[in-house]
């Protein structure tokens, strides 16, 4: 059985910190709320004597002595924090600390599940991880290398989080490299085709050649190419051409083939 939520609310208008605790016992009843804070000092004087003894944060971001961020700066927050604000310049901000969801004012009861919907999934996805490792451990297995699972993107004015599964190819336009989804959705991202080779899982993705990697649940055919290549086919499929370059024929049939 889970034990109920421990919950700080970090907010300087009285009523917006009563309808999140009537929305937070609609959704759960055994919420507890240990704390509310209303200003910048205060929230760190409170961490500083309580942050083992809660599993969430919610957060304004304008208090009445300044902008949360500067919490962050004074004390090392090591809990997941849902911003609720009347804002939305400050959610690729917010995304730089430990933030799961950034919500808007005024907030529905159906964005407060959602973003709580989120949270559970993310324990409980620690939790596996965690009794994976441990069974590891156990077993004498040797230490395996910690991969990206999810990548932020920016759409307008919105975060968006896309794990690793979703995506077809990376591919490089010039000084800008992109994500392709399974739903063929483009998104710049802040990583070169060299840095995302360091932290994609090998055995899934693929370089190919100078321009693209690949993702290997998404390749539909490979067929033979001109001067010693291979041509890539993927599904869904990708309106331009994919062509594993010569040099690298050899060991992406390795790859494809389970031995990399």
């Amino acid at each position: 059985m889970k034990q109920p939520l421990s919950v700080l609310i970090v907010e300087d208008e009285t009523p917006a910190v009563e309808k999140l605790q009537r929305y937070l016992q609609r959704y759960d009843s055994n919420i507890r709320i240990a704390g509310i804070c209303d200003s910048v000092a205060g929230t760190v004087a409170w961490l500083n004597e309580n942050m083992q003894s809660i599993d969430l944060i919610f957060m304004d971001i304008q208090l009445k002595d300044g902008v949360s961020f500067q919490i962050f700066k004074e004390i090392s927050i090591q809990k997941p924090v849902i911003f609720i604000t009347a804002y939305n310049e400050y959610a690729l901000e917010a995304f730089k600390v430990n933030s799961i969801d950034y919500l808007l004012k005024p907030v529905t009861f159906t964005d407060l599940s959602t973003s709580l919907q989120k949270l559970e999934t993310l324990r409980d996805q620690l939790v596996v991880e965690k009794k994976t490792e441990a069974i590891k451990s156990l077993a004498g297995g040797a230490e395996t290398k910690s991969y990206k699972s999810r990548f932020m993107v920016k759409v307008g004015d919105h975060i968006r989080s896309i794990t690793t599964d979703q995506v077809l190819l990376y591919f490089a336009d010039g000084r800008d490299v992109y994500l392709v989804t399974n739903q063929l959705r483009k998104f710049i991202i802040d990583f070169t085709l060299e840095s995302l080779e360091e932290v994609l899982d090998l055995k899934l993705f693929f370089r190919v050649n100078r321009t693209y990697i690949v993702n290997i649940h998404f390749i539909q055919d490979v067929m033979v190419y001109s001067n010693s290549r291979l041509k890539i086919t993927t599904q869904p499929a990708w309106d331009k051409e994919v062509i594993v370059s010569r040099e690298k024929v050899g060991e992406f049939k390795d790859w494809f083939d389970g031995q990399h």
